[in-house]
């Protein structure tokens, strides 16, 4: 029989996670604050433990899919007041999104408890969990996730960062990063041909096309990644000057059309950066350094003015 495992928190995610675990012929304990929605998973072959002391004590194993990780105190804390070593010698796996450092400090919360700790980012919606396309980061002892490996994959596969517990919520975000703001750009370009009596299901396929042929645009041409690592922003291409037109005009358009100006507005500001900087003449990803933190001895970067956002 494979290794039993626990799961708390059954929205969509959870309950997927459940039904993959299921499948792959491990016991499965569950537990969730609202005890209904373990009804479709129990019904699966899924134990309902009555409290989450009893969901912890049922396997070494313990995956948590919630909101954020102050669920995580607010579920397993009290069981720890309760019994100071309920979570000892568990491996807690965390799926919940928060920020790296909460993450750090949950990883630090568990050790305190005796636990051992695994930050996990999960790359896909539910309807994918357990298939061939689901992929899932982790972070924290390569150890752990090596001795759980069987379980977690059958989730998604494991793509192991660093044993910092932050990095996995790092790129977790920075890929919701990329993500959230498409959407956004997808509704605002809709909003903006709408204007024009353009519907969204004549509109949304066209700007799809441009979403989906973005990672293609961006191998073929000029290789943005290694340019970045070696620090070279060559413009034979495409330019800030040029771009940065482009953004001009975008933000024209909406204001023309009456649309919110909010996110072209924004992006035109990095490119204003760059080229009111003297970078006119390199590669649009010269904006990064509008973007980059302020380090000690670099002048430039810090980004634009947000009040000037825009300007």
């Amino acid at each position: 029989m494979s290794a039993p495992v626990t799961l708390i928190g059954l929205g969509p995610m959870g309950q997927a996670m459940v039904r993959s675990l299921l499948a792959a012929g491990h016991p499965v304990t569950v537990w969730n604050r609202t005890p209904g929605r373990a009804a479709d998973v129990v019904a699966a072959g899924a134990h309902l433990a009555a409290t989450p002391a009893d969901a912890v004590a049922a396997s070494e194993l313990v995956i948590l899919s919630l909101t954020d990780y102050q669920a995580m105190y607010d579920i397993l804390g009290p069981a720890t007041t309760t019994a100071p070593t309920a979570l000892a010698g568990r491996t807690l796996v965390n799926l919940s999104s928060d920020s790296p450092d909460r993450s750090r400090e949950g990883a630090a919360w568990a050790a305190e408890h005796g636990a051992r700790f695994l930050t996990g980012g999960v790359m896909n919606p539910a309807p994918m969990v357990g298939t061939e396309a689901a992929y899932v980061y982790y972070s924290g002892p390569a150890e752990l996730l090596e001795a759980h490996r069987a379980a977690l994959s059958t989730i998604g596969a494991p793509r192991y960062l660093g044993a910092d517990p932050g990095l996995a919520q790092l790129m977790y975000q920075a890929n919701l990063d990329v993500f959230l703001t498409s959407l956004a750009a997808l509704m605002h370009a809709t909003a903006l041909l709408e204007t024009a009596g353009v519907r969204p299901t004549a509109a949304l396929p066209e700007l799809v096309q441009t979403l989906s042929g973005t990672a293609e645009m961006l191998e073929i041409g000029e290789n943005p990644a290694a340019q970045l690592e070696a620090g070279e922003h060559p413009g034979h291409l495409s330019t800030v000057t040029m771009m940065g037109a482009t953004a001009d005009h975008i933000v024209t358009a909406s204001e023309a059309a009456g649309v919110d100006t909010g996110l072209p507005a924004a992006v035109r500001a990095y490119y204003t950066w760059a080229r009111d900087h003297g970078h006119g003449g390199d590669n649009w990803t010269r904006i990064i350094d509008a973007m980059r933190p302020v380090s000690p001895g670099r002048s430039s970067g810090g980004g634009p003015d947000p009040s000037r956002r825009g300007s």
